[in-house]
């Protein structure tokens, strides 16, 4: 950290009587969590001397535990405008790392930059943005979140039948006050459901504003007496929650990806790059889909990413590439859900890319727009899908050591063991639909 960075954050600390600094981070499973300290605390926190144990990094307790502390990003410096002015909370979001400085090998902010600065050595840079959904839940008389919508208004829709739209309107509001560049917002296909756009940035920038973003969209649901879910199929009946990510590369100031004279308009990387992402796409489906509910998202019904392939317009397919080219050339990986680590999904997709791009691996033909009719989709899944359940992705990503690399060793093995672990928790539940299917008869 230069010492123009730390004396800005000082001054701007002192300018809005800022009293109490959250130190954030995200954990490996994707969780967004915090230590706070004091304004007296703050120098020592720009020098990366405030330490706690790793437990919290890895998403639970184990018999040993090392001492790890939080270095700031400087640049992340903002001020929570749902706080009193008088006495202000501010944040910053950190680098996880070893007492003696040294990147801790559990930080996936770390990973992410790893992988951008291999991109970097072949000269090129990563874009993003995130078109994130979610539900807005009724509250009980408790406060506790319910399953129950706060409207029935479908896409697009205004208000008086978009009941959700004045605690939209202040999400974007309170994230425009973070920092964030919001492209769009709308009610989306479900009763309940919403998608606000954040407007393409640098992977690392984006990767933090997702962190950000559902950080921010939950506070302010709940000073709405609302819940904001970010489950990707909390409601069985009603459609899931994604979390598109537009990717572009650049290179000395060109998008990468277009090419006038190119297929499609796009240009060799860029197909190369499709290609690698298709490749590593079980591994990566673990990564951008980690949970057992993300798999009941993500079925064969014509509107979700279940296919692996790309296309223009057909949305069964885990990518597709809108019209735009030229500096606006992109691919969007349409598979991920918003409860994904945005830095881990950042991570492996643009090593699949970069791969892909080294191995010059040529993508399938485009998938044909038009969709398979439901039963023939189906078939088509059982053999060119993503993975149909948490356990079949965690098996990807265990014989996939170009994703496990960027991810690092030690996130790796954290992850599968979390996750293997998740699973065996499921299947040794019975649900309720096994007892109306079966209780009856058997």
């Amino acid at each position: 950290m230069s010492t123009d960075s730390r004396e800005e954050v000082l001054e701007k600390a002192r300018e809005s009587n800022v009293k109490f600094i959250r130190l954030q981070f995200t954990d490996i499973l994707g969780s967004f969590k915090n230590i706070a300290i004091t304004i007296e605390e703050l120098e020592r926190a720009l020098d990366g001397k405030v330490l706690f144990d790793s437990s919290a990094i890895e998403g639970f307790v184990r018999n040993r535990e090392s001492d790890i502390s939080l270095l700031p990003d400087p640049d992340t410096f903002e001020i929570f405008p749902w706080r009193p002015r008088d006495g202000s909370v501010a944040r910053l979001i950190c680098d996880v790392c070893l007492p003696d400085g040294s990147h801790f090998p559990g930080c996936s902010r770390s990973a992410l930059k790893r992988v951008l600065k291999r991109a970097a050595a072949m000269g090129f840079d990563l874009r993003a943005g995130a078109q994130i959904e979610f539900f807005l839940f009724m509250t009980d008389s408790e406060g506790k979140p319910t399953t129950v919508t706060h409207d029935q208004a479908g896409y697009c829709d205004l208000s008086p039948v978009d009941l959700g739209e004045n605690a939209r309107r202040d999400m974007v509001l309170t994230l425009q006050e973070m920092g964030l560049d919001i492209s769009s917002s709308h009610h989306e296909k479900a009763p309940g459901q919403h998608e606000i756009y954040l407007r393409e940035d640098s992977a690392l920038t984006i990767a933090d504003k997702i962190a950000t973003f559902k950080f921010v969209v939950r506070t302010v649901a709940q000073r709405h007496a609302l819940h904001a879910s970010f489950m990707p199929k909390p409601v069985s009946s009603l459609s899931g929650s994604g979390m598109h990510l537009n990717l572009s590369l650049w290179s000395g100031g060109e998008n990468a990806f277009n090419d006038d004279a190119g297929h499609l308009g796009l240009s060799q990387q860029a197909h190369h790059f499709i290609g690698g992402i298709l490749r590593h796409a079980g591994s990566i489906t673990a990564v951008a889909n980690p949970l057992v509910n993300s798999y009941k998202r993500l079925l064969p019904n014509g509107l979700s990413p279940v296919l692996v392939a790309w296309s223009e317009e057909n949305r069964s397919t885990m990518l597709r590439v809108p019209a735009q080219r030229g500096s606006d050339a992109r691919i969007i990986l349409r598979s991920p859900d918003p409860t994904c680590n945005p830095y881990l999904v950042l991570a492996a997709s643009l090593e699949a890319g970069l791969s892909g791009m080294e191995g010059k691996t040529e993508p399938p033909p485009p998938f044909p727009e038009n969709s398979p009719e439901i039963r023939d989709l189906i078939k088509i899944v059982r053999k060119e899908g993503l993975p149909r359940n948490l356990s079949e992705a965690l098996r990807a990503l265990t014989d996939d050591m170009v994703i496990q690399d960027a991810l690092g060793e030690h996130i790796s093995r954290r992850f599968l063991d979390s996750k293997e672990a998740e699973w065996e928790r499921f299947q040794a539940q019975v649900h309720q639909w096994e007892l109306d299917e079966y209780q009856l008869n058997y």
